[in-house]
């Protein structure tokens, strides 16, 4: 049984989002966010040893040396490549990577605040380490394991991947491997809870920004806003889709771009006023 996609559809999906997140931002930090940031890392742990056993495991270490390899001789060319003279990549390139890039600015102020506080007391280098490297790590294998197991499927013409939605690719991946079923529903699952962890520490920032910078903002507060943002993407679906959502982040990603040049300028400055105050600033020379 296939559901149609129509706005009442994803109408019904979100308000079950909605409820489902609302009774997680009401346990608070460290029961709700913390058991679903739990579980999200136990199901995708799981699924991606899943599918790294059950695919062409020996394809995908090659393709993961190979990938890790070119990722760092381009990555100075790839970060500054727009394509301006070939129509074809350049729409590409603003399909998914400028895109991606406005992406994560607009969601910037929220994903950077939520981590800074559930790292709080940890040292630069740990943050650096926990929060930048070992994520990075994880998503090079992440994937290599999955789009290892595509690319596989589709070179040895076992199913045209290409051909599927964006919205059932995954799902095609998963039916030519054992346990199918058992790792669709493990994905549906994960899709779920990661999208509630998200809407969830979005409110909890939203709470912290509106109560003058509370650790604890109020469920009251909290539940304003989980409300305030399943009703604008609600709007948005109504009137123009995932076009419109995706329009309006970008749209976001401009002024908060201009912030963060500005922000990173202000942390340079910040730690080197730290680093003098404790005596661990660069020696000056003394005059002979």
């Amino acid at each position: 049984m296939e559901l149609p996609t129509t706005f009442w559809v994803q109408f019904l999906i979100i308000v079950c989002v909605t409820v489902l997140f609302l009774i997680s931002t009401w346990t608070g930090l460290g029961k709700g966010i913390r058991i679903l940031s739990n579980t999200n890392m136990v199901l995708a742990a799981a699924l991606l040893v899943l599918m790294f056993v059950f695919g062409p495991t020996l394809y995908i270490l090659n393709l993961l040396t190979n990938t890790i390899g070119s990722y760092f001789q381009t990555l100075p060319q790839m970060s500054f490549r727009i394509a301006p003279l070939n129509e074809d990549i350049r729409g590409w390139i603003n399909g998914w990577t400028i895109f991606y890039w406005a992406w994560w600015i607009a969601w910037s102020p929220f994903v950077g605040i939520f981590i800074a506080r559930v790292s709080k007391g940890r040292s630069i280098r740990e943050f650096v380490f926990f929060v930048l490297l070992i994520p990075s790590l994880v998503v090079f294998i992440w994937f290599t394991t999955f789009g290892g197991s595509a690319i596989s499927l589709e070179h040895n013409g076992v199913s045209e991947i290409s051909r599927l939605s964006a919205e059932e690719a995954l799902f095609g991946v998963f039916s030519n491997y054992p346990l199918s079923l058992v790792t669709s529903i493990t994905a549906m699952v994960l899709i779920g809870s990661f999208f509630i962890t998200s809407a969830d520490s979005g409110t909890y920032v939203l709470g912290m920004m509106t109560t003058n910078g509370s650790h604890s903002p109020g469920n009251k507060v909290k539940f304003t806003w989980g409300l305030l943002l399943s009703a604008v993407a609600i709007v948005l679906l109504y009137t123009g889709g995932l076009q419109a959502l995706e329009n309006m982040m970008i749209i976001a990603a401009l002024p908060f771009s201009i912030i963060i040049g500005l922000m990173a300028i202000s942390l340079v400055k910040a730690l080197r006023e730290e680093a003098n105050q404790l005596g661990i600033g660069r020696v000056k020379k003394k005059k002979t």
